[in-house]
């Protein structure tokens, strides 16, 4: 969330930067103000009080040491009414508090400079388009990729609906070789510089609050309400939350980690949107990179993260192409964000396949996560940067559908190979 000693002394400023995002965050500023103003107004009296109630006490123990217990217990009594006064004036500064908190938590990230104005995803800016040819794209390439799981014998979305319900799939042989080589492959080509971790895959509202999914996106998450956990729908929930509510030495940052994990989402704004195949599920699996960074290092760890999830889709042999999202388009906790859209010929469309975000000190400042400076006095809050290196569902879609031959099999780029246990191509099943 934003810093808000900003509200008090650039609220100009902020609100500006807001403004960009088309939304109407005018009326939300102003009560995040007046809340704030408010609960130091309750905070500053409490304090006094307490003061006066410290200053109290020790009179009364003077006076008892003196033996005036008459004018002790009338200082006492003063002192009790006083306390009861600090009580409720405490009470209500911690309601204030929580009713800021709530209202900053909804409050969006302010945008970067550089991020492209826009009022939504049609105003996102093409940056590139790399090995796009439409003209040269052929019929037996032009099948979507459910069809070619169901002939292959390689995807079964009946039997996953049967088992699971709409939009859980299942892969089977050679499909689910695929799948989980793909995500060794992002694993093994980021392992130079980034750690790999195995996170939980369930979590605490206070970790899923931590990068902004709550409490704007409750209905698009799978909460277990016995148990008050959450079902992932990212590792960059957990990542973000390894370092929470502690300080981390300036010598650490960057710190880079990497994660397998399935993750959760249950698309409620889908709406029969592009919930066919593998376009839009309700499970998994994805490789995500997050770093920790000072301020100085985000920018080159934005164009890292992004280069290295571009080269891995480039090595896949697939048209793609990198898009800047605009100020309109970003999300909540996004201060720059940068898109790769893969082309799938089967479907005709160009897919989301990863989104790579430098959110300032946004997430961290809801996960407490600071560093101390080296030489400097007090404490930081981090950056916090992620991006998907890579993730199963459209990436294995757009590969079957931009690698089927004429003869109906898919031959499988080189880099897989390893991976494969030395099949190359998926065929009809014998």
């Amino acid at each position: 969330m934003l810093d808000v000693r900003r509200l008090r002394t650039d609220f100009d400023e902020v609100a500006a930067a807001l403004a960009r995002r088309g939304e109407d965050l005018g009326p939300a500023l102003e009560l995040a103000r007046q809340l704030d103003a408010r609960q130091r107004h309750l905070a500053a009296e409490r304090d006094e009080l307490r003061a006066q109630v410290k200053g109290l006490s020790k009179q009364v123990g003077a006076l008892r040491g003196k033996g005036n217990a008459e004018q002790a217990d009338a200082l006492a009594s003063q002192s009790r009414d006083l306390g009861a006064g600090e009580q409720r004036l405490g009470e209500e500064a911690d309601q204030v508090a929580a009713e800021l908190r709530d209202v900053m938590l909804r409050i969006p990230n302010v945008p970067a400079p550089g991020a492209p104005d826009g009022s939504g995803e049609a105003d996102n800016v093409v940056v590139r388009v790399e090995g796009f040819e439409p003209d040269a794209i052929e019929d037996h390439q032009r099948v979507p990729h459910w069809e070619i799981g169901s002939q292959l014998g390689i995807l079964d979305l009946e039997r996953g609906a049967k088992i699971s319900g709409s939009m859980f799939v299942l892969f089977r042989g050679l499909g689910a070789t695929l799948s989980r080589a793909l995500c060794q492959l992002a694993l093994d080509r980021n392992r130079d510089l980034y750690e790999e971790i195995r996170p939980p895959s369930l979590v605490l509202s206070a970790t899923l609050t931590a990068t902004g999914q709550l409490p704007k996106f409750a209905d698009d998450a799978y909460h277990l309400e016995r148990d008050d956990l959450w079902a992932i729908p990212t590792a960059e929930v957990p990542l973000t939350s390894v370092a929470m509510d502690e300080i981390l030495a300036v010598a650490e940052l960057p710190m880079r980690l990497m994660a397998y994990s399935p993750c959760f989402r249950r698309e409620a704004g889908s709406a029969g949107r592009d919930t066919r195949g593998l376009l839009r599920v309700h499970e998994f699996d994805k490789v995500e990179l997050l770093a920790y960074a000072v301020p100085e290092q985000a920018p080159d760890l934005l164009a890292e993260i992004l280069l290295r999830a571009e080269l891995l889709i480039r090595d896949l042999g697939l048209a793609h192409r990198i898009l800047d999202i605009c100020t309109g388009d970003l999300g909540q906790s996004h201060h720059r964000s940068f898109d790769i859209e893969v082309f799938a010929p089967g479907v005709d469309q160009w897919l989301e396949v990863s989104s790579v975000s430098w959110f300032g000190d946004y997430q961290a400042r809801r996960a407490n996560i600071r560093y101390r400076p080296e030489g400097g006095k007090g404490t930081e809050m981090v950056h916090t940067l992620n991006g998907s290196a890579l993730a199963v569902p459209r990436v294995w879609a757009a590969l079957v559908e931009t690698h089927r031959q004429p003869d109906g099999s898919v031959a499988l780029p080189e880099v897989l190979h390893p991976y494969l246990g030395g099949v190359t191509r998926i065929g009809p099943p014998a």
